[in-house]
């Protein structure tokens, strides 16, 4: 966790709205939220600027208005990024140390991640993440951990995230716009990952579907290690059109019916209820019956949960996920949802909310499926602050250890120059009286 006090901002740019938290870690080690705003996200399709000036203008009134209730102007910020674009690999590096007898170090750690931020990608795209799996140090395998071991070779495997240059230069352009200044972009599976799973979920094996507005992400969890990530690229906003064009309705008419009457089962709803919807500019009302919208809903659910399963497959853990399903984002709250997950799926299912690392208090209206990634970005920023924290802490011990020995340094300078200043003074003396000696035994 972070360093007590320690403020942290972060964005979090969806399709559908917009969120500005800043935080800090209390001193129970949780997460305290001292000021959120957000707002409806015009600019941003499937996780995507598209519109440079309307995600800006959207960005600056909810920035300014999280500045306003917590009382603090913060510059940097944490900011989430996905989108169709993100994809991961996997491959494996490794570094040769100079010798056995030194124990590995952070640094050794770091370097080697160093080293895979330079691994070739294609054009136009650029590595967002590099998240070590699992070490091997020489001929032993499967090190979770390996400072304080020794060895000549280390080596990882690792989940690489990539995605296209354009799109998080656009993110950062927007950010920089209301003059605030990127500190570092998280893949937003991760930080949903972070503010609602549970350290036995993660060791048990766990897979995360974070349902936004125009994206679906996918973390897939085993062993302590993240083994699989994806995005999706469509979410609860093809539902909505789906009921709008199914029901020849208005898009904000089918937003409210899909929050307010939805049902993710068709044969779960209701035969006898209908709502009433009004017709358009006078035209005649409408009837919709729950069951006609529980089927359209069902439909292209089912389409997301195969695409989740498509991935699930792809990451080789389908038979190891032993807590299941955890369910989070916006499109989580609907009606039925975990059931049809679990019908589909034959496993676990919950609703993730992020309260693992939230502050109980003063926190309810935050602690919503919907604010999974904006919670998980501030936790992801502490921890990323605090480990920067704890690397300008060694090289300060470092330089402060530099300059007690300097002056030691000078000091046996300025002796040695001293000896050789009397050293060369003797030799001269010694080469006259030489010289005398020599001029009198020749007359002699």
């Amino acid at each position: 966790m972070a360093q007590k006090d320690q403020l942290v901002a972060a964005i979090d740019i969806g399709t559908t709205k917009i969120v500005a938290l800043v935080g800090r870690i209390n001193e129970n080690n949780r997460l305290e939220v001292l000021g959120m705003s957000k707002t409806a996200s015009k600019g941003v399709k499937r996780g995507v600027v598209l519109n440079i000036e309307e995600t800006v203008n959207a960005i600056e009134s909810t920035v300014t208005e999280a500045q306003k209730i917590s009382g603090i102007k913060f510059r940097d910020v944490f900011v989430g990024i996905a989108g169709q674009h993100i994809k991961s690999v996997r491959t494996r590096g490794y570094i040769n140390r100079d010798s056995y007898e030194d124990e590995i170090t952070r640094d050794d750690i770091r370097r080697l991640v160093t080293d895979m931020y330079k691994i070739p990608t294609e054009i136009g795209e650029e590595i967002i993440h590099v998240l070590p799996q699992n070490y091997i140090v020489d001929s032993e395998t499967g090190v979770k951990n390996p400072i304080g071991m020794s060895g000549k070779r280390l080596e990882a495997n690792f989940h690489i995230v990539i995605g296209q240059i354009a799109s998080a230069k656009n993110i950062e352009k927007c950010i920089n716009r209301v003059n605030l200044n990127v500190k570092q972009l998280i893949l937003e599976p991760l930080a949903s990952s972070e503010s609602v799973l549970t350290e036995d979920e993660i060791e048990a094996g766990v897979v995360l579907v974070d349902i936004g507005g125009g994206t679906t992400d996918v973390a897939v969890y085993y062993d302590d290690i993240i083994r699989h990530t994806a995005v999706i690229p469509f979410g609860g906003n093809v539902i909505t059109r789906d009921i709008k064009e199914g029901c020849a309705i208005l898009h904000r008419q089918a937003e409210s019916l899909k929050v307010q009457f939805g049902s993710a089962l068709g044969d779960l709803a209701q035969d006898d209820k209908v709502v009433t919807i009004p017709g358009i500019s006078g035209r005649e009302p409408k009837e919709i019956s729950f069951k006609s919208l529980a089927y359209i809903i069902q439909s292209r659910m089912e389409e997301i949960i195969d695409a989740v399963m498509f991935e699930i497959e792809n990451s080789g853990y389908m038979d190891k996920l032993s807590a299941g399903v955890v369910i989070t984002g916006g499109g989580a709250m609907l009606r039925h949802l975990p059931q049809l997950v679990k019908f589909k799926t034959g496993m676990d299912v919950r609703i993730g909310y992020p309260n693992e690392k939230l502050a109980s208090d003063k926190n309810d209206e935050i602690n919503q499926p919907m604010y999974a990634t904006s919670i998980g970005l501030l936790l992801k920023g502490a921890e990323y602050l605090s480990e920067k924290n704890e690397k300008m802490g060694i090289l300060s011990n470092v330089e402060s250890a530099v300059k007690q020995e300097e002056p030691v340094k000078e000091e046996k300078e300025t002796k040695e120059k001293s000896l050789f200043g009397k050293t060369k003074i003797l030799d001269k003396f010694r080469a006259a009286m030489s010289d005398i000696f020599d001029e009198n035994d020749s007359t002699m």
